[in-house]
């Protein structure tokens, strides 16, 4: 490999600085290694690094999403229920100051080229500012949601007012006065709509697919409070672990068939007023099993909805008495008053799939019906669009396995990976947060917390036993993707074109990205894979 500019060899290099490379970096330096991350960003918290954009908070409840560490949480009091951006990055701030994680991050460093030598059995890492590294162990933390998506829409490029990603939001930008677009329903859609609705501005909201979002009852913690919770730290954490996705909630296993309607409806207001996702994680279970539950769920949520809005037309592109959208089955969201910002009078919502765009020029955007076409005059326009989500960024990271062939070569028939953690010929590769696991579907600090623990057992087992490297058969891969196919066949998740299913970017396999059985299920091949070896090969 030529080198061009600094180089560094260590035991591992964590790609990443988010949940999983802090997570990975803490833990891997307890083992004794030598460690080094890199991160594209300036600091630490991954997507709530880049996040900046009008609402953005997270939509797990606290104390569930943070760091199992005694150390860190001691000194740290959360003040809301759904903590903001801001927040969230002085709380990575924290960490680091805690576990002093710094001085072992290389920031502002994009990672360009990954390769196995197998020659030395050490990967070889490429970045484009010119630093090379070798490690015996690569961690890729790349997450889910950072490779930004911008639909390639003709004459995007002609726009001359101010174009904007969600993912890349200015950390000012005065809308007052000014014709505001934007352009996706998704969560981040959904948050800049409901701030941005209450600023004195002209918005409009172009819609394909309308959200499905639940109350987020929202409140201040005080500190007091927040101290108190401290106390059952230990239960909640452990419950998070031992549950099906990561979330504390209590859980119901009865079909809503078998419940009364008087009795559905009660369940139903009570984990309504609760907020939260409640809604979805305690009530019953089959909603993503059977359509007839998934509409009984609907027609609840269509008349709560209905009845705090004012303007029927919008009434019936958002939440239509006719069910069209099968509940849960594309990201749910939180709001707090998005329906009431949208029957705003300043608020226009234009039906994309009755009037698609069909392109952008110097002033907005041109849509059109097939018959009619509509220009939107626009100062401003926000992509809410998303994220390549769960493989892009590992797809980026050109990553090229112990016979030269690219991974994206490797998964350009599907996905291939065992467990969702590591890829036949990639030995000593290990993946955090990635496709073919719970991923997404999973609250994501504990899940990743049970993976980078599966992945520091892996590493301490080896060096007891004298092993240099491990990778995953290429049988036992396969078998773990029918096994991810075969469960999502049974839930509704394929019935929806959402990015679970990489179908929000045009050109992408459309497949299963997340494991859909659950965190208790995976857990356990997890456990016999670590045990015995089963499913991987070793080389000593």
């Amino acid at each position: 490999m030529t080198r061009t500019g600094p180089h560094i060899d260590v035991d591992a290099i964590v790609i990443g600085g988010g949940f999983g490379g802090c997570n990975s970096l803490y833990k891997l330096r307890r083992l004794g290694l030598s460690v080094k991350l890199i991160e594209a960003g300036s600091g630490f918290g991954g997507v709530w690094h880049w996040n900046r954009y009008p609402g953005a908070r997270v939509d797990t409840e606290m104390p569930s999403y943070q760091f199992n560490i005694p150390a860190v949480y001691k000194g740290w009091n959360w003040s809301e229920r759904f903590p903001g951006d801001e927040e969230l990055r002085r709380y990575f701030q924290h960490v680091d100051n805690v576990l002093n994680l710094s001085k072992d991050t290389i920031f502002n460093t994009i990672v360009s080229r990954v390769q196995y030598n197998t020659a030395t059995a050490r990967w070889n890492v490429q970045t484009e500012s010119g630093l090379s590294a070798t490690c015996k162990y690569l961690i890729a933390a790349t997450g889910s949601s950072h490779k930004k998506h911008y639909p390639a829409f003709n004459g995007l490029d002609t726009f001359r007012g101010q174009l904007v990603h969600a993912a890349d939001y200015p950390d000012s930008l005065d809308l007052k006065g000014k014709r505001v677009g934007v352009v996706g329903n998704g969560a981040s859609g959904l948050q800049i709509v409901q701030d941005v609705a209450k600023e004195e501005c002209e918005l409009k909201v172009f819609i394909r697919t309308p959200c499905f979002a639940i109350p987020m009852k929202q409140r201040r913690i005080s500190p007091e409070e927040a101290e108190m919770m401290k106390g059952y730290y230990d239960g909640i954490f452990e419950r998070n672990y031992k549950s099906m996705s990561g979330f504390p909630h209590n859980t119901i296993f009865k079909s809503a068939h078998q419940a009364t309607p008087e009795e559905r409806k009660e369940l139903f207001d009570e984990l309504w007023e609760r907020g939260g996702y409640s809604f979805l994680v305690s009530n019953y279970y089959d909603f993503l099993l059977d359509e007839g539950a998934n509409s009984i769920f609907y027609d609840y949520w269509v008349q709560k909805v209905r009845t705090r809005m004012t303007n029927p037309e919008k009434m019936n592109l958002v939440a239509p008495l006719k069910q069209q959208m099968l509940v849960g089955t594309k990201r749910p969201s939180l709001e707090q008053d998005y329906y009431e910002m949208i029957d705003r009078s300043n608020v226009t919502l234009h039906d994309l799939k009755k009037s698609p765009i069909l392109e952008f020029d110097t002033t907005g955007m041109v849509t059109s019906n097939g018959e009619t076409t509509q220009h939107h005059d626009l100062d401003v326009i926000i992509f809410a669009t998303g994220y390549d989500a769960v493989t892009g960024s590992l797809l980026d990271l050109s990553i090229s396995d112990k016979n030269q062939v690219p991974l994206s070569e490797k998964w350009k028939n599907g996905v291939l990976t065992h467990l969702g953690m590591m890829v036949p010929d990639t030995p000593n590769l290990f993946i955090v947060y990635g496709p073919q696991a719970p991923t997404s579907l999973a609250n994501g600090p504990p899940f990743i917390e049970m993976e980078v623990d599966w992945i520091c057992q892996a590493i301490e087992k080896m060096q007891k036993e004298g092993i240099q490297s491990i990778e995953p058969t290429q049988a036992a891969a396969e078998a773990w993707r029918d096994e991810v196919h075969a469960v999502s066949q049974y839930t509704l998740y394929p019935k929806a074109d959402s990015w679970y299913m990489g179908s929000n970017i045009p050109g992408k396999r459309r497949e299963p990205l997340v494991y859909l059985g659950g965190m208790q299920r995976w857990w356990k091949s997890c456990t016999a894979g670590v045990e015995s070896w089963q499913g991987f090969s070793t080389s000593s």
